[in-house]
């Protein structure tokens, strides 16, 4: 009996934990392939997760016996209606408006009811194993392990199998068929409840004890910390790299792990021992973020994933130690699930509105350590917030010279707050509020006192992500996230010159000289804005559109205060706001003589702007003799074999060349770009040029479509 319980609560986590990265994966191309969406959809998950274990709840205390199933058995029947998932042609996003409540209205209609019913499964299983009257039914917590492996696999086999393997459609079938067997194996556990009709728990039930309200508020602050922490280091690595389920599921698959280790009947790590390594695994994380090292260095990853691994694993082994008997088994699972959501509204809904920086994961590490549990005597409120201001007192003064210092003496003083950031730590580890607040305020000098050091002109944060413009004294920088998206002199003869990417003498000032005749009075088209630097190409009598997802972008290169680049190379130029790939698809056939696909700069790839039927769209909107042009500049993700697999797709002839040219100190960045024309005539202008090598001489990879995409096979490991 206890396999087969297993088993099902095995596959039922395996579907609720495969079905996140394949729909999130579908809707991503509708919305610009921003991280915003993954956390969105995690938010709208755990609030499911939350109904559906209320739901349980309320089964547990209302219908007896078989009843029960036939009423779950029921719901997941009307759960296998809708399937299988996909994405109606109907869903269209707002151009003109923030997609977040679109986006889980979307989610609602289109893959909520089976979520729904696969929420209630877990506990409602858990309680009838108790009333099963199995040898170790009093204990069906280790269960939870069972439905914690199913989740970890199918999140681990999500990046490595199902996406390079299967498309979207496959992979919908076959969580299609893996429901279906749930139900199977639902019913056959119903099978086991007692035949009368009473309580899920053994006959005669004892009254229920009272449950305290300080404990299950304990248990919701638990499962918050993890889960905000969750996402606050998703959004960290998806920033930087790629918005792609691999990235999503190391995590997530690190949370699950946590909870397994945590809930083993016999853990692997004793939880006493996991509390004392805590304080110093969170060490090295404070002092970065205190630092701002999270400036793409993918060095870093290992120690956010490291603290992340072990915190999560100290607040679920202290969920753990304190589990309730049995008959409060579905009010334990419904606050943690109300603590996870909580996590999940903080972080989509609240933090992009209130925080301009994204400030929630160093404050996530915060309270994460002010729930360690301790055994040292309890001291007054007011004192423990005393010793908390101390350090960042200090910190905020020291950062002040430190600022205004030669570099010599900077790099003591930035020994000195290091140094004292560690012993801050390291003597209030057995003082949790104590340490979380210090780590917290201290952290908030870092963001506020130490990063910009005072070259922020501007910053705002919206779905789409952070965006910000710097000024270093000679230049004006436009950063989203990590990555720069746009660079303007301040003075002289470089105000409006193309730099960083696009600069005259690299790959892109190559393709406007060698077409230079024949874009005369011609109408051209930009994917992607940024600050307008591509603006400066702009000729007289040439008509320019560009197609900008992000309004934030938008306002900022408009405004004279921070970027002159559109105003003073292109005022006539039309800004369209929404997705490039919706919003392009408007434009009448054949209106383009050039099209610019610059929307792979940043490391995080809308892939469903790089894929065959993207390039079918283009083809359509660009005249006869018409050119291509994709900037696949990135730092982590090799797009020349994509790029080289579309062309052969579509029949068209590519040339590719790269840019070594480096000079930082002037903003002038190495760069890849790839011209793609019908025919040979259209480009060949780089034909006889040694610097752009044919796209038919390289490797080509496996073709992306909307239905697949490797972006793991395109990884510079």
């Amino acid at each position: 009996m206890i396999l087969l319980y297993a088993v099902t609560l095995f596959v039922s986590a395996t579907l609720v934990f495969a079905v996140q990265p394949l729909f999130t994966k579908m809707v991503l191309p509708l919305l610009g392939g921003t991280p915003a969406v993954w956390t969105t959809a995690m938010m709208f998950f755990q609030g499911l997760l939350l109904l559906g274990y209320a739901f349980a709840h309320a089964l547990d205390r209302l219908a007896p016996g078989r009843r029960q199933a036939l009423i779950q058995l029921a719901a997941l029947g009307a759960g296998a209606l809708v399937l299988p998932i996909a994405i109606g042609d109907a869903w269209r996003p707002p151009a003109d408006a923030d997609p977040i409540f679109w986006l889980l209205a979307f989610l609602a209609t289109s893959v909520g009811l089976p979520f729904f019913a696969l929420s209630a499964t877990a506990p409602l299983l858990q309680r009838w194993f108790a009333a099963s009257g199995h040898a170790r039914a009093a204990d069906p917590y280790p269960l939870y392990g069972a439905s914690n492996a199913g989740s970890l696999l199918a999140l681990v086999l999500y990046p490595l199998a199902a996406e390079p393997l299967l498309r979207l459609g496959e992979q919908s079938l076959v969580w299609s068929g893996g429901y279906a067997l749930l139900i199977a194996l639902t019913a056959a556990c119903a099978l086991t409840l007692p035949r009368r009709a009473r309580s899920c728990a053994a006959a005669p039930a004892p009254p229920r004890t009272a449950l305290p309200w300080a404990l299950r508020l304990r248990w919701g602050a638990l499962a918050f910390a993890p889960s905000t922490l969750l996402l606050g280091v998703t959004t960290f690595l998806t920033t930087d790299i790629a918005a792609v389920p691999l990235f999503w599921v190391v995590p997530l698959a690190l949370y699950l792990l946590t909870f397994i280790i945590a809930f083993a009947r016999t853990p692997i790590v004793p939880h006493a021992i996991v509390v004392r390594a805590q304080p110093w695994f969170a060490l090295p994380l404070v002092l970065v973020l205190f630092w701002g090292s999270s400036t793409g260095l993918i060095e870093f990853y290992p120690v956010h994933l490291a603290t992340f691994f072990v915190t999560a694993l100290v607040c679920h082994g202290e969920l753990a130690r304190t589990r309730p008997a049995v008959e409060h088994l579905t009010a334990f699972y419904l606050w943690l699930s109300i603590g996870g959501l909580l996590g999940g509204v903080f972080n989509a809904l609240v933090a992009p509105y209130v925080f301009t920086q994204v400030i929630e994961y160093p404050l996530a590490v915060a309270v994460a350590l002010a729930l360690r549990p301790t055994d040292a005597p309890r001291r007054p409120l007011a004192v423990d917030l005393g010793y908390a201001l101390i350090l960042p007192a200090v910190l905020f003064l020291l950062a002040q010279i430190e600022g205004s210092t030669e570099i010599a003496a900077g790099l003591v003083l930035i020994g000195v707050l290091s140094a004292a950031i560690a012993l801050a730590l390291i003597a209030f580890r057995a003082q949790p509020l104590r340490l979380g607040v210090t780590t917290g305020l201290a952290l908030m000098v870092g963001v506020f006192f130490v990063h910009d050091q005072g070259g922020t002109l501007a910053r705002s944060r919206n779905f789409f992500g952070t965006v910000a413009v710097v000024d270093d004294g000679l230049y004006r920088l436009l950063m989203h996230g990590t990555t720069v998206h746009g660079v303007q002199g301040r003075d002289g003869v470089e105000r409006l010159e193309p730099l960083a990417y696009f600069t005259r003498e690299g790959p892109l000032g190559h393709v406007f000289a060698a077409l230079k005749e024949r874009l005369g009075g011609a109408r051209i088209a930009v994917t992607g804005l940024g600050a307008g630097a591509i603006a400066c190409y702009a000729e007289p009598g040439q008509s320019w559109t560009f197609y900008e997802i992000d309004p934030t972008v938008v306002a900022i290169a408009r405004d004279p205060r921070y970027f002159t680049l559109l105003r003073d190379c292109a005022p006539e130029a039309r800004i369209v706001l929404g997705d490039a790939r919706l919003t392009l698809a408007e434009a009448p056939d054949a209106h383009y003589r050039l099209i610019v696909l610059d929307a792979f700069s940043s490391d995080s790839v809308p892939v469903h702007l790089i894929n065959r039927e993207a390039v079918r769209l283009y083809l359509a909107k660009l005249e006869a003799g018409g050119v291509l042009v994709f900037n696949i500049t990135n730092r982590y993700l090799d797009l020349v074999p994509v790029v080289a697999a579309l062309a052969n797709d579509a029949g068209l002839i590519g040339y590719v060349r790269g840019d070594q040219a480096v000079e930082p100190e002037r903003h002038r960045y190495s760069s890849g770009w790839v011209v793609l024309g019908r025919s040979i005539v259209d480009v060949a202008g780089f034909a006889a040029d040694p610097r752009w090598v044919a796209l038919a001489a390289v490797r080509h990879g496996r073709l992306w479509t909307d239905d697949f995409s490797n972006v793991i096979g395109a990884f510079r490991w």
